[in-house]
């Protein structure tokens, strides 16, 4: 690294000049894009360690478990020692192997520290993207969380939102008047997304202590920037739930930093690799949350890095704001291929002395098309590039140096246990206990007058009198200003009235309520 600069890659025969990637044109975000053995996570991984040289602190995801070699330093005992050097003499680099301080996370909590969100700061949107929701199925799950709002019933772990959808759907007559159709049919298709989400892991994602963003915006004692990995080779057999969390946490970064401007460095770079799984089959609406914060977060200081496949998976309105790119080699055997490749080219500028869609096919692995932005943040002419060798160990740590670095984390213990505190489950279960109480002093106490007054009857039929008052009592019903939580108490309340109604309630409530 030089001074306010990457040392990305350099010439050698055949290559251009050196490529830099300036620190203060960084948080203008980028492309890595190729196919599948071209090199695209060496590319990543030196990216990463340079930003973190430089003091900025990465997030990154680890999908194949390779880059958690990051936390050691290269060795010349690696089976690609020699190559490196070689290729190191080529570009002019004197490689020195290190280490990057890194911090490991894993929302199973085994690779690396937990990471938690609650569901109340997922928020309905993201969360009726993850439970692949239809229009009808998101409305009912926002006037759950209004619900929640009103009624001070904190969503943190599934378990609350599971409770809180099951009151919703006993009490959608009257939450239909206020806030429009609540439909069993869409709560019950709500509750079967969220066993499914159980079943991929949701049970870990949600609850607390939730991830402090401080802990991920960090540097070590020699000013370095804190490199995050999250372990994702697990978490990629539910890309739709890796997809959201990725996005939940950029989603988090953007409404939680401040404004900076154009700073000298970023304060954050954030890569999202296997890019094309956050757009797979995306409604509109989040397609365009996605570009809006993308269009923003820039301000705040945050670079975000695109990693993919095909610079196709990523919407046009998107790709046209990644100003750095690096290009590994892209497969043309198909029409459709050749096509990608053509649009590819385009979007980079032009090299007199190549053709940059012939390069793009050409280039062999650890090289790349690169265009990385310049002075004024012009992009940089397309040059053909060799990319520079990592100085952290290309590969995975094994499992006991894995627990070693985490032992030595010093936020391991803030999210070591899970915390369970008073919310919407227990709160709701509080008021069907109260509920089911008054509802069974109230029968007591009607048993009670059915017993008097058959006393009193069985005593004038001995005297000869005659019975002539009616038994029937005048029915009650909720008025409409009653609260969310007085509506549901009285209901509860009148159903357990009767021997038969409290039987229907207890076999319903029953299941819910009872403690964990």
């Amino acid at each position: 690294m030089t001074d306010g600069t990457i040392f990305v890659g350099g010439g050698g025969p055949d290559h251009g000049a050196p490529q830099h990637l300036r620190l203060d044109y960084a948080n203008r975000h980028g492309l890595v894009a190729g196919a599948t053995g071209t090199g695209k996570t060496v590319t990543l991984q030196i990216l990463a360690q340079g930003f973190s040289d430089a003091g900025v602190p990465v997030i990154l995801s680890d999908v194949k478990g390779d880059l958690s070699g990051m936390a050691a330093p290269g060795s010349e005992g690696h089976k690609l020692h020699g190559p490196f050097m070689e290729r190191a003499g080529k570009i002019g680099l004197d490689l020195e192997y290190r280490a990057a301080p890194v911090t490991f996370w894993d929302v199973w909590g085994e690779q690396g520290h937990p990471i938690r969100t609650t569901v109340a700061e997922m928020g309905p949107l993201l969360l009726a993207r993850l439970l692949e929701l239809s229009e009808a199925q998101e409305g009912v799950l926002n006037v759950a969380f209004r619900v929640a709002d009103e009624e001070g019933l904190a969503l943190l772990d599934l378990k609350d939102l599971q409770a809180l959808l099951t009151w919703v759907g006993e009490n959608r007559k009257t939450l239909s008047l206020r806030y429009g159709n609540v439909s069993t049919a869409s709560v019950g298709a709500i509750q079967r997304r969220l066993l499914v989400l159980e079943g991929q892991g949701g049970t870990n994602l949600f609850g607390e202590p939730a991830l402090e963003l401080t802990d991920l915006i960090r540097t070590d004692a020699d000013g370095r920037g804190m490199v995050n990995i999250l372990a994702a080779d697990r978490l990629m057999q539910s890309p739709r739930l890796y997809a959201t969390l990725l996005l939940w946490l950029l989603s988090e970064l953007f409404e939680t930093l401040p404004e900076v401007g154009d700073p000298d460095k970023p304060k954050l770079v954030f890569f999202f690799d296997e890019a094309h799984l956050l757009f797979d089959g995306a409604p509109r609406a989040l397609v365009e949350k996605v570009e809006q914060v993308a269009r923003l977060i820039r301000s705040k200081g945050v670079g975000v890095y695109f990693v993919t496949q095909n610079p196709e998976d990523v919407p046009e309105d998107i790709l046209g704001q990644l100003g750095n790119r690096v290009q590994h080699a892209l497969r043309a055997y198909t029409a459709k291929d050749r096509k990608a490749l053509r649009q590819a080219a385009m979007n980079y500028r032009e090299n007199p002395d190549f053709d940059v869609e012939d390069a793009i096919r050409e280039v062999g692995v650890g090289e790349a098309v690169t265009s990385l932005l310049e002075r004024k943040g012009i992009p940089g002419v397309a040059q053909r590039t060799l990319i520079r060798p990592p100085s952290s160990r290309l590969g995975p740590l094994t499992e006991a140096e894995r627990r070693d670095v985490m032992a030595g984390s010093t936020v391991g213990a803030r999210y070591a246990e899970a915390v369970d505190r008073d919310s919407a489950f227990e709160k709701l279960q509080r008021r069907a206990d109260e509920a089911a109480k008054a509802a069974a002093e109230a029968e007591a106490e009607e048993e009670r007058a059915e017993a008097r007054e058959r006393e009193y009857r069985t005593g004038r039929r001995y005297s000869g009198g005659k019975v002539g008052r009616s038994t029937s009592r005048p029915r009650t019903r909720s008025s409409r200003s009653d609260t969310i939580g007085e509506a549901f108490a009285k209901s509860v309340a009148r159903q357990m009235g009767t021997r038969v109604g409290k039987s229907i309630v207890r076999g319903v409530l029953g299941g819910l309520f009872r403690g964990r």
